[in-house]
Protein backbone atom coordinates (compact mmCIF):
# COMPACT_ATOMS: atom_id res chain seq x y z
CA UNK A 1 0.00 0.00 0.00
CA UNK A 2 1.46 3.65 -1.07
CA UNK A 3 2.04 5.93 1.96
CA UNK A 4 3.40 9.56 2.00
CA UNK A 5 6.61 10.02 3.78
CA UNK A 6 8.09 13.15 4.81
CA UNK A 7 11.24 13.41 3.88
CA UNK A 8 12.58 17.23 3.95
CA UNK A 9 11.60 20.70 4.29
CA UNK A 10 11.47 22.92 2.22
CA UNK A 11 14.43 25.18 3.65
CA UNK A 12 16.51 21.81 2.87
CA UNK A 13 15.67 22.68 -1.08
CA UNK A 14 15.80 25.86 -1.50
CA UNK A 15 17.36 27.05 -4.76
CA UNK A 16 16.00 26.64 -8.42
CA UNK A 17 17.68 23.45 -9.65
CA UNK A 18 18.31 22.38 -6.02
CA UNK A 19 19.32 18.49 -6.15
CA UNK A 20 19.30 16.72 -2.17
CA UNK A 21 18.93 13.05 -1.87
CA UNK A 22 17.20 11.85 0.85
CA UNK A 23 15.91 7.87 1.98
CA UNK A 24 12.49 7.07 2.63
CA UNK A 25 10.91 3.68 3.35
CA UNK A 26 13.77 2.09 2.20
CA UNK A 27 13.85 4.27 -1.34
CA UNK A 28 16.57 6.29 -2.75
CA UNK A 29 14.84 9.53 -3.81
CA UNK A 30 16.41 12.58 -5.27
CA UNK A 31 14.47 15.92 -4.36
CA UNK A 32 14.93 18.52 -7.68
CA UNK A 33 13.33 22.18 -7.24
CA UNK A 34 12.38 23.31 -11.01
CA UNK A 35 10.45 26.78 -11.85
CA UNK A 36 9.03 26.32 -8.49
CA UNK A 37 7.58 22.97 -8.14
CA UNK A 38 9.60 19.90 -6.44
CA UNK A 39 9.74 16.69 -7.59
CA UNK A 40 11.18 13.28 -6.68
CA UNK A 41 13.35 10.43 -9.02
CA UNK A 42 14.45 7.59 -8.02
CA UNK A 43 17.97 8.42 -6.66
CA UNK A 44 19.54 5.78 -9.27
CA UNK A 45 20.95 6.57 -13.20
CA UNK A 46 19.20 3.73 -14.67
CA UNK A 47 21.75 3.41 -17.31
CA UNK A 48 24.87 2.11 -14.12
CA UNK A 49 24.02 2.23 -10.38
CA UNK A 50 25.20 5.59 -9.99
CA UNK A 51 23.58 8.40 -7.89
CA UNK A 52 21.63 10.87 -10.25
CA UNK A 53 21.91 12.67 -6.85
CA UNK A 54 25.19 14.26 -7.58
CA UNK A 55 24.36 15.17 -10.77
CA UNK A 56 22.84 18.94 -11.88
CA UNK A 57 19.91 19.95 -13.34
CA UNK A 58 19.23 22.18 -16.31
CA UNK A 59 16.46 22.76 -18.72
CA UNK A 60 14.27 20.64 -16.65
CA UNK A 61 16.31 17.76 -16.71
CA UNK A 62 18.85 15.89 -14.24
CA UNK A 63 22.17 14.89 -15.68
CA UNK A 64 24.05 12.19 -14.47
CA UNK A 65 27.79 13.13 -14.23
CA UNK A 66 29.24 9.92 -14.52
CA UNK A 67 28.48 9.27 -18.11
CA UNK A 68 25.92 11.90 -19.24
CA UNK A 69 22.92 10.32 -19.01
CA UNK A 70 20.21 12.58 -19.06
CA UNK A 71 16.53 12.25 -17.49
CA UNK A 72 13.37 15.08 -17.19
CA UNK A 73 12.67 15.27 -14.01
CA UNK A 74 9.01 15.34 -14.80
CA UNK A 75 8.53 11.95 -15.98
CA UNK A 76 11.69 10.27 -15.39
CA UNK A 77 12.32 9.25 -18.89
CA UNK A 78 15.76 8.93 -20.60
CA UNK A 79 16.03 11.90 -22.16
CA UNK A 80 19.85 11.68 -23.24
CA UNK A 81 22.38 8.52 -23.86
CA UNK A 82 23.49 6.05 -22.80
CA UNK A 83 20.50 5.85 -20.67
CA UNK A 84 17.27 4.19 -22.34
CA UNK A 85 15.27 3.38 -19.23
CA UNK A 86 13.42 5.88 -17.44
CA UNK A 87 13.94 6.53 -13.44
CA UNK A 88 11.14 5.89 -11.41
CA UNK A 89 8.94 8.74 -10.18
CA UNK A 90 7.17 9.93 -7.18
CA UNK A 91 4.13 12.16 -6.47
CA UNK A 92 5.08 15.11 -4.29
CA UNK A 93 2.62 16.65 -1.58
CA UNK A 94 3.72 20.27 0.25
CA UNK A 95 2.23 20.74 3.54
CA UNK A 96 3.15 23.65 5.41
CA UNK A 97 6.82 23.96 5.05
CA UNK A 98 7.51 19.64 4.53
CA UNK A 99 7.80 17.92 1.85
CA UNK A 100 6.49 14.53 1.51
CA UNK A 101 6.85 11.88 -1.12
CA UNK A 102 4.24 9.03 -2.24
CA UNK A 103 6.27 5.43 -1.86
CA UNK A 104 4.97 2.06 -2.45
Amino acid sequence: MAEWVAVATLADCEGEGCVHAVTTAGEKVVLVKWEGEIFALEDQCSHRDFPLSDGDVEDGELECIFHGARFDIRTGKATRLPAIRPVRTFPVEIREDRIFVQVD
